[in-house]
C-alpha cells in the first residue's frame, strides 16, 4: 500500500478537522492516491469517498442512572458527605425557612383576626428571637397564650 499521509494532511485541511479523524473510503484507495492537488481531494470529500469522523463524546448515560438513583435516596450515604455537619445544609438555611414560615403563618393569623396587631408585633419579636422551633411550637405557644387571657 502507498503512502497516502499526504493526502490524509491536506483532506484535515479542507475538512477542517484532525488527521486521525479523516476516513478514506477502502473501496476508493485508488482515485484517492492518483488525487495529487486540492481540487481533486475536494471532488473525493464531495464524493463521499473522503469523510471526517464524527467527534467522540463523553457518554452521560452513567450519569443519568446515578442522578435517578439519587432521587429517590440511593447513593447518598455516609461516604459520600464531605464537608461539616453544616456542609450541604447550612444553619443559616434552616433558620430563613424556619423564620419565613412562622413569619407568613403570623401573617396570615393576623390578616384573620386570630391575633391583633399588638400581639402579632410581640410575637414577631419573640419568632425573631428565636422562641419558636417552628410553626406547630407557635401556634401551641398561641393556644396556652390564648387559654391564659380568657
Amino acid at each position: 500500500m502507498t503512502d497516502l499521509s499526504n493526502q490524509k494532511r491536506v483532506s484535515a485541511s479542507l475538512l477542517k478537522c484532525g488527521v486521525n479523524r479523516v476516513w478514506f473510503d477502502p473501496e476508493r484507495l485508488p482515485d484517492i492516491q492518483n488525487a495529487i492537488s486540492r481540487d481533486d481531494l475536494r471532488e473525493l470529500i464531495d464524493g463521499g469517498a473522503i469523510r471526517a469522523h464524527q467527534v467522540k463524546g463523553v457518554s452521560r448515560g452513567r450519569a443519568r442512572v446515578k442522578m435517578a438513583k439519587r432521587s429517590y435516596g440511593h447513593c447518598k450515604g455516609p461516604g459520600r458527605h464531605k464537608g461539616a455537619k453544616g456542609a450541604r445544609n447550612p444553619r443559616k438555611r434552616q433558620w430563613i425557612q424556619k423564620i419565613r414560615a412562622i413569619r407568613k403563618t403570623l401573617v396570615e393569623l393576623r390578616d384573620s383576626g386570630e391575633i391583633d396587631r399588638h400581639m402579632y408585633r410581640l410575637l414577631y419579636r419573640k419568632s425573631a428571637g428565636g422562641q419558636f422551633r417552628n410553626v406547630a411550637h407557635l401556634k401551641a405557644q398561641l393556644e396556652i397564650m390564648s387559654g391564659r387571657m380568657k
